[in-house]
């Protein structure tokens, strides 16, 4: 397996890549979409509206790119753990990484569970919290692609 994923390294890093690009495009626009969301009725036109674009949105593009960011995520992180070893856990930059991954993953379970509650008409929060929140992923972004460029603490 290990020889398979070292012939094919870059066309799986080139895909992994694309898949947290659609992801993060996701994430950073579904809380916009809820923002301008909590301004509508519930059962009114406009909410339907936004219920179908959420909707959509987290199953047709979130998800399935989590899904393969986090497959390729995982191939690419055997082939590194199969040169650096244990050791690799060791080092701060592989674990700022996975903390982003953990993070981003936790995030798109909550907003999963914010575009359920919209669509039963339960949203909680408002439109400064989904304003607010909208930069998270971008910020947890920011740390994890430093992490691995930089690879600091190496």
């Amino acid at each position: 397996m290990t020889d398979w994923i070292n012939a094919n390294y870059d066309l799986l890093r080139g895909i992994h890549i694309i898949a947290v690009i659609a992801w993060m495009a996701g994430l950073l626009y579904l809380p916009r979409l809820f923002a301008y969301h909590t301004g509508a009725a519930p059962g009114s036109e406009m909410d339907q509206t936004f219920q179908t674009m959420e909707g959509k949105l987290l199953r047709m593009i979130m998800s399935p790119a989590m899904g393969v960011a986090w497959i390729l995520g995982l191939l690419l992180l055997w082939r590194l753990y199969a040169i650096e070893g244990p050791d690799l856990f060791a080092q701060p930059w592989i674990l700022a990484k996975l903390a982003g991954v953990f993070f981003l993953s936790g995030w798109h379970g909550y907003l999963s569970k914010a575009q359920k509650a919209f669509a039963r008409g339960e949203n909680t929060k408002s439109n400064k919290f989904w304003r607010a929140t909208n930069e998270l992923p971008f910020l947890a972004a920011i740390v994890m692609v430093l992490a691995v460029t930089l690879e600091f603490g190496r």
